[in-house]
This record gives structure tokens, sequence and C-alpha cells, in this order.
């Protein structure tokens, strides 16, 4: 595939993303175009190296001995959190809308079960 430029992007979150389009060669004698892709001429694709970058840094960390043991952490230490929340006191959904408020609304959740915790 050959490269075609690049360009910058801002995510909602604000971070800057640099992504490569490269275009294939030639997709007209293809038996899988129809599968591949829609587009009129031949396919384009849209790559974030540096995104790419990061996924595979992210999981060789959790292949590492490290990483294994704090996945299995996992489990015991914040998954019944959210089952002890869930099921026990019967929290299924938030009841307020928009990002400030449902912050407002976890926090006294987990204020209330430490609470709950320390009691106990």
């Amino acid at each position: 595939m050959k490269n075609i430029g690049s360009y910058e992007h801002v995510t909602k979150a604000g971070f800057k993303q640099t992504i490569t389009k490269y275009r294939a060669g030639n997709c007209n004698g293809c038996p899988l175009r129809s599968d591949c892709h829609g587009q009129k001429d031949n396919r384009i694709i849209e790559v974030n190296h540096n995104l790419n970058r990061l996924k595979r840094q992210a999981e060789k960390r959790l292949k590492t001995k490290r990483g294994i043991q704090k996945r299995k952490q996992r489990c015991h230490d914040t998954e019944p959190v959210f089952a002890n929340i869930k099921h026990n006191h019967l929290f299924k959904r938030f009841m307020m809308r928009g990002l400030d408020k449902v912050s407002i609304e976890a926090g006294l959740l987990a204020l209330a079960h430490n609470l709950r915790k320390r009691t106990a």
C-alpha cells in the first residue's frame, strides 16, 4: 500500500493524533473486493501508528509476570465491590444525567460502600 499523506486529528478528550492514510495498488481484479470495502476507487485505510505502538506496549506489559499477577488480583480486589453495589444494594442505574452529576453520584456510592466496610 502506498502512503498518500497524513493529517492531525483531535479527539473528544483533546488528544492530538497523527493519522496516516494508505491506498491499495489495484483492487479492480480482486475477488474479495466486495467483502473488503465498498469504495469506488482502490481501498484507503487510515492508521494511527502511535496508538498501535501504545497497544503493543500495553499488551507486552500485560503478559509479564507482574501484569499477570495484577490481572489475577483484579478479580479479588475490584470486581466484588461493583457486584456488591449492584446486587446487594440494588443499584442498577444512575439517577442523574451528565458527567458532573454522575461523577458525584459515583463518588457518593463509593463513600457509602467504604463506610459500610468500615463499620462492619
